[in-house]
């Protein structure tokens, strides 16, 4: 990071930059906001390098198609915009909206430990490496524990999650350790 002292535990990533769009430096950005053109509402973006987190300062953004677009400031031309392609963009923590009690972004999830206490005992399936959407509902991707497995559990407050304790760093399930 370059900018005071700003690290990159206090960014989340919100998108990415998958190409370029026309010759006047315009970028595709693919959103990871629900709706996807929330990412425009954010200042302050920041952009994976190879030495870390840079600042990068758009000039506009707006729908296009099925996705979006966006202008780099000071970025005119299609060769030098090409240079910012399949990068992460992030911004800082503090500008993601409060979320009402018992809601989680995904990344307050990611890294959590994952345990059930199936028919009494305790079981630890590992950690959350990833969460992603299927349609119907989202799903947790856990990974390690005593036996190594990767188990995907449906993100289901209530039916399969029966507790999560962001201090401790535990998500409580109610899953079959066989399944």
């Amino acid at each position: 990071m370059t900018e005071s002292g700003s690290t990159s535990g206090e960014l989340v990533t919100v998108g990415r930059i998958t190409a370029v769009y026309g010759v006047r430096g315009w970028v595709k950005v693919h959103s990871y906001t629900e709706p996807m053109d929330n990412i425009l509402q954010f200042h302050g973006w920041w952009l994976r390098g190879e030495d870390g987190w840079e600042p990068l300062q758009i000039d506009g953004g707006r729908r296009h198609g099925k996705g979006l677009i966006v202008h780099i400031k000071d970025v005119d031309d299609r060769d030098l915009a090409a240079r910012y392609c399949q990068r992460d963009i992030a911004i800082s923590r503090e500008q993601m909206p409060a979320l009402a009690e018992g809601e989680y972004y995904w990344h307050q999830l990611e890294g959590l430990r994952v345990v059930s206490h199936f028919e009494g005992g305790e079981h630890d399936f590992g950690k959350v490496v990833r969460l992603m959407e299927t349609g119907a509902n989202d799903v947790m991707v856990v990974r390690g524990g005593k036996d190594g497995r990767e188990r995907l559990i449906p993100y289901l407050p209530g039916e399969y999650i029966t507790d999560i304790d962001l201090e401790a760093g535990v998500i409580t399930v109610d899953w079959d350790p066989e399944f």
